[in-house]
């Protein structure tokens, strides 16, 4: 059944050869998934001095079929209506103050 002529002795320097290619493969697996990310982009120039940062751009308002102002709503994508300064959305209740 178990035949001894089949098995191999593990030498001291088989060990380490073996374990140093089993530590070398973990190594580039962990660092393919680094590597293959995109590179950082280099943040923004800082506006000049006297210059006036300009804040996010202006929407143009969205009007339904009663001529009523809207917004999408940034969780279920239904109407958002405003009543007063709250604009609550009508299908899952979101809202939030202007």
């Amino acid at each position: 059944m178990f035949d001894s002529t089949m098995t191999t002795r593990v030498d001291r320097r088989g060990f380490l050869k073996g374990s140093a290619l089993f530590a070398a493969a973990i190594a580039l697996a962990s660092a393919l998934p680094a590597h293959a990310q995109e590179p950082q982009q280099p943040p923004a120039p800082a506006p000049a001095p006297g210059e006036k940062k300009d804040e996010a751009p202006k929407k143009k308002p969205l009007f339904d079929k009663d001529g009523r102002e809207y917004r999408v709503c940034d969780m279920c994508g239904g109407n958002m209506y405003k009543q007063e300064k709250t604009w609550t959305c009508e299908q899952c209740g979101f809202s939030y103050e202007e």
